[in-house]
């Protein structure tokens, strides 16, 4: 009976090299965007062939789909008031184009959705949802995000359907339940209000699914150690393991939203594994908290990419989802929207961060006008697409491109799987879809075509890789 698991083996091994040898037996697709190149997501065709062994001179992608690491939950942007505003100053053929560009089955197929509780710096002006000193929340009301943000959420998640996910941040509670008595620069929630804040999470979860729109998640706080001249508040590594512990976490389970996905920190790479070590060494905080949220913003301190915290932080809790919760190039000048430098940004913080354990991907504002904002702040940024309310022109910029050559062909529940090059100017990640599909992300950093082998297990395809560019080789 002992050779029975032998023969049970064999089989599996033969059946998943059957499976394996057929996607690299068909013809692959490949679509191409570079920086010289008119046209984007251009498509062309390879084929594989027999390849042994590379040598070292031989410029190589390397990818094993043996190996599977994190699943990708998906990849969306915010809707902010900025965002919402803009929209609603376009024409309607605009905003349609708008919609499909992000939404629809030919554009990024964008499936997360973020928004902000009470203002942000996008936002137009302050404002909070209740009447000051309302410790009981008998006057809370969402009347300020009828006009604009909930109108644009419900015509994103129609496009969406079922895979919508749709999660919100708050960048300060009311100045009254603060200590600097400002929802501006910073400052503290007062120990006095921990649970009323904690109600307020509710309320607002309560009247946005009341208007059908169902709350996957939340972030405990947008940057808790940033002191912004806009909208901000502070809290420490165990301030935040306090008050998700001991009130938002219950209440949110009290109230029946166990089921809600509950992301703490959403600030920089630089302190997320001291962050998530520390918050979540709390094991009251630990058993609410399903996800670790965090921005590309580390730049500001003179800092190069910290994407090696999102590696540590990764393989200390593999049980929490590690999800991109804001992003963006900040200086906004109108001059320099077609610029190519705010794609490859884009492209190697988006490709480092899944190769080191990235689940979901979040933008920051889906549009800006042609001022970057409007922002009450002054802190005008980039976006995918840009509108010139002047002209009611939709202009998309490189971020929007190397974006969908992710989006567009990654599937949700898809798995990442092994992928590397033997170039520095080469950067790649994988991802094996539900259908078995296989897709690889190549960028060219470098200002010089390339040729380059795909090699998948004994073959390979040769590629053209043009100069600054990305391609998504689907096979």
């Amino acid at each position: 009976m002992k050779p029975r698991p032998i023969i049970l083996l064999s089989f599996l091994a033969f059946s998943i090299s059957f499976a394996q040898n057929k996607n690299t037996a068909k013809e692959v697709s490949i679509y191409t965007t570079a920086k010289n190149q008119k046209e984007k997501f251009v498509l062309s065709k390879g084929n594989f062939q027999n390849y042994p062994q590379p040598k070292e001179t031989d410029v190589c992608v390397f990818v094993d789909p043996d190996f599977k690491y994190q699943k990708f939950l998906g990849i969306g942007g915010a809707i902010t008031d900025a965002s919402a505003e803009t929209f609603y100053k376009l024409s309607k053929n605009k905003q349609e184009e708008f919609l499909q560009a992000y939404y629809g089955k030919d554009g990024l197929r964008y499936n997360i959705v973020r928004t902000n509780m009470n203002s942000c710096d996008f936002s137009s002006d302050s404002y909070t949802y209740v009447q000051d000193n309302d410790k009981t929340l008998k006057t809370f009301k969402i009347q300020h995000d009828e006009k604009y943000k909930i109108p644009l959420i419900k015509e994103a998640q129609k496009l969406i359907g079922k895979d919508f996910k749709f999660y919100f941040s708050p960048w300060t509670p009311p100045a009254w339940m603060k200590d600097n008595n400002s929802m501006l620069k910073g400052g503290k929630l007062k120990k006095e209000y921990y649970q009323t804040w904690a109600n307020y999470y509710i309320k607002f979860i309560k009247e946005y699914e009341k208007r059908g729109m169902p709350v996957w998640g939340l972030t405990v706080q947008n940057e808790p150690m940033a002191v912004q001249t806009w909208e901000s508040c502070i809290y420490t590594a165990d301030e935040e393991a306090d008050f998700l512990g001991n009130y938002l976490g219950p209440t949110l389970w009290k109230n029946g939203y166990k089921n809600k996905q509950v992301i703490i920190w959403d600030h920089n790479r630089d302190l997320l594994y001291q962050r998530a070590t520390t918050t979540l060494s709390n094991t009251t905080a630990n058993k609410y908290a399903t996800g670790i949220g965090f921005h590309w913003y580390e730049f500001w301190t003179k800092s190069q990419p910290m994407f090696s915290n999102v590696e540590e932080t990764h393989k200390a809790f593999p049980d929490k989802f590690l999800i991109f919760t804001e992003g963006c190039v900040e200086k906004f000048k109108f001059e320099e929207i077609y610029d190519w430098r705010l794609g490859e940004f884009y492209g190697k913080n988006m490709i480092n961060d899944f190769n080191n354990g990235l689940s979901a991907w979040t933008d920051w504002n889906i549009l800006v006008d042609e001022t970057g904002g409007p922002n009450h702040a002054g802190n005008f940024c980039f976006a995918p697409i840009v509108a010139d309310t002047r002209t009611g022109e939709l202009h998309y910029t490189a971020e929007y491109y190397y974006i969908g050559h992710i989006s567009k062909y990654v599937k949700l529940n898809a798995r990442r799987i092994g992928s590397v090059t033997n170039r520095d100017y080469l950067l790649s990640t994988s991802f094996i879809n539900p259908n078995g599909e296989m897709v690889v992300v190549v960028m060219n950093t470098s200002e010089k075509e390339t040729q380059y082998n795909l090699w998948i297990e004994g073959k390979s395809v040769s590629i053209i890789s043009p100069a600054n560019s990305i391609q998504t080789i689907v096979i």
